[in-house]
């Protein structure tokens, strides 16, 4: 009887041990699941590419044992299963693996197929910045020197940029309150840096999502129009994105007051600037318009010197809501200028992905909420600016924003 149940007891033994090393191989699988999903939700809150998301998932399951010559590998943006479905701001990550039998191989040579699902999502704790430099590596990215003086209520600084002086802040007259500073990299700080929701810069902290990195920029189609002198500015041309628009080609230089009726501005060719005692003001500010977004092509910069006073607001609805100065991502090596004595009333966002961003002089901008997001920024001289972004009709640039595993 012994002999004859041997070869069974031994067979059970097997199954069993079998068995077990399937449960081990799917518990790994699930965990190089959970990483990678962790990995390209942390892509997904960077602003990264669904390609960008993909390579940074694939990476670290390959790196936690997972084979991609054994099974398959699957990345959804959004997840299309389970009670994420569609949710923009998970991550879906399928893996399986074709395991080799063993013993069970007298029963079935077909491999036993074993899966792994994880959901990784973006959470935000409800903070944000009002200046934002996105370039990735460059030192001082966020500089507060000189005599400036920048006073932003309910909103942080934040910097991409992952060198060590990432955010800098000379030990001077410079003075700087804000909620929180957000840094990448390290973060050099001044006596005269205060802090309302923070002990002290958070450094090391993860990259902020460019707000506005889909937004498209204006088709310039308009025909051009050059040498224009009015003291009411009225686009008339159709634009595809639904607003009016005017195309002014070789710059413009403001000296006087003008006034600029609601729509889209394309300057092409030439700097906008202000001089003197020139003053912008939108035609309904507060009243019934949707404002006004200038488009900033080829090399044309923002340069706003002199006594100029600006008093303008952006769209708050369509395609560019919030945006009041739009710098093309074409543009390198270049800096957008404020300079003298500028004092200025400014709802909405001063954007420039691809070049430096400049507060100098005695340039003021008060009221309203002044979103600043440029490759770098600077604020020095004796330049101030005062900022509150309790009502925004732009995009949030969210901070402080958190990946768990959801499922």
């Amino acid at each position: 009887m012994a002999a004859l149940l041997m070869p069974v007891l031994t067979l059970g033994i097997g199954l069993g041990a079998e068995t077990g090393y399937y449960y081990m191989t799917q518990r790994n699988l699930q965990n190089a699941a959970d990483l990678a999903a962790h990995a390209g939700a942390v892509r997904l809150r960077a602003g990264d590419d669904d390609a960008a998301i993909h390579a940074a998932a694939l990476h670290v399951a390959i790196v936690t044992g997972f084979s991609p010559g054994q099974g398959s590998f699957q990345v959804n943006v959004p997840p299309v299963s389970g009670p994420n479905t569609g949710n923009t701001a998970s991550v879906e990550v399928i893996l399986s693996k074709n395991q080799n039998r063993f013993f069970s191989g007298i029963i079935d040579i077909q491999p036993v197929l074993i899966g792994a699902r994880a959901v990784a999502s973006v959470f935000s704790s409800g903070s944000s910045a009002c200046v934002l430099a996105l370039s990735r590596t460059a030192a001082r990215a966020v500089t507060i020197s000189g005599s400036t003086d920048v006073s932003l209520e309910g909103c942080d600084v934040a910097s991409n940029s992952n060198a060590p002086d990432a955010f800098w802040m000379s030990n001077s007259s410079a003075k700087l309150a804000v909620d929180c500073i957000q840094s990448v990299g390290g973060a050099i700080s001044g006596q005269n840096l205060t802090l309302q929701q923070c002990e002290a810069p958070k450094v090391n902290a993860p990259v902020v999502r460019d707000p506005y990195a889909d937004l498209a920029e204006p088709d310039k189609s308009v025909p051009c129009e050059a040498n224009v002198n009015v003291s009411v500015f009225n686009p008339t041309h159709a634009h595809p994105s639904g607003m009016p628009a005017m195309r002014i080609c070789g710059g413009l230089d403001i000296k006087s007051k003008v006034v600029f009726n609601p729509g889209l501005y394309i300057i092409d060719g030439g700097d906008l600037t202000m001089n003197a005692n020139g003053e912008v003001s939108n035609a309904d500010v507060g009243v019934e318009a949707d404002g006004v977004t200038f488009f900033l092509t080829g090399t044309s910069k923002l340069k706003f010197n002199g006594n100029g006073r600006l008093n303008i607001e952006a769209p708050s609805t369509g395609p560019y809501a919030g945006m009041l100065f739009f710098g093309s991502r074409t543009q390198s090596g270049l800096e957008h200028e404020i300079r003298g004595n500028f004092g200025s009333t400014a709802q909405g966002a001063l954007y420039a992905p691809t070049s430096a961003i400049s507060f100098s002089g005695n340039s003021t901008a008060t009221n309203g909420c002044t979103q600043i997001i440029g490759l770098t920024v600077e604020f020095t001289g004796n330049s101030s600016l005062r900022s509150s972004c309790s009502t925004v009709n732009g995009r949030i640039i969210e901070t402080n924003v958190s990946v768990r595993i959801v499922e």
